[in-house]
């Protein structure tokens, strides 16, 4: 996961010569580009929280990072934002073991939102707590049967540079 200014810069020929990835005129196509069984690379700007502080800026990631790639029916698209930052994000910034939440929208490729959770462990999101966060909303039951996860999400992630 990077953290860019500006997503031309993944367009750039220096990143481009720097990570020697070339999409297939499909994946060009899409917007979607997949290498390898584990590899995304879409871009996203992030939504929530709308502004990051700037001591955030300062702070490493964290070890752990849960990854969560989802698209919605634009029919339910106002509610379900409305839900995920009111009602579902607060909940789980409650579980001990996470420390943060951010969401993003899509600016090039699919699902359209990405959420990540920054986690001190890589079991937080097995825990009694982040179980009883996910139901603690009856929201939650009306909105989440309309979500769409992508395939191999969430997934837990451990950040392996820097250590």
């Amino acid at each position: 996961m990077y953290e860019i200014e500006d997503h031309n810069v993944l367009r750039s020929a220096a990143y481009l010569d720097t990570v020697k990835y070339q999409p297939s005129p499909q994946l060009a196509k899409t917007g979607t580009s997949r290498i390898g069984r584990n590899f995304l690379r879409n871009a996203y700007r992030q939504i929530f929280p709308v502004h990051t502080q700037p001591i955030e800026q300062t702070v490493a990631m964290a070890p752990f990072l849960q990854m969560g790639r989802i698209d919605i029916s634009a029919a339910m698209e106002e509610e379900f934002n409305a839900w995920y930052n009111t009602a579902y994000i607060p909940g789980y910034l409650a579980v001990p073991g996470c420390l943060g939440a951010r969401r993003y929208a899509a600016v090039e490729g699919q699902p359209k939102y990405l959420t990540v959770y920054e986690f001190e462990h890589a079991r937080v999101s097995e825990s009694e707590a982040w179980n009883r966060a996910r139901a603690s909303n009856p929201w939650t039951r009306r909105v989440q049967p309309n979500l769409r996860h992508d395939e191999g999400s969430p997934g837990v992630y451990q950040r392996i540079n820097p250590k």
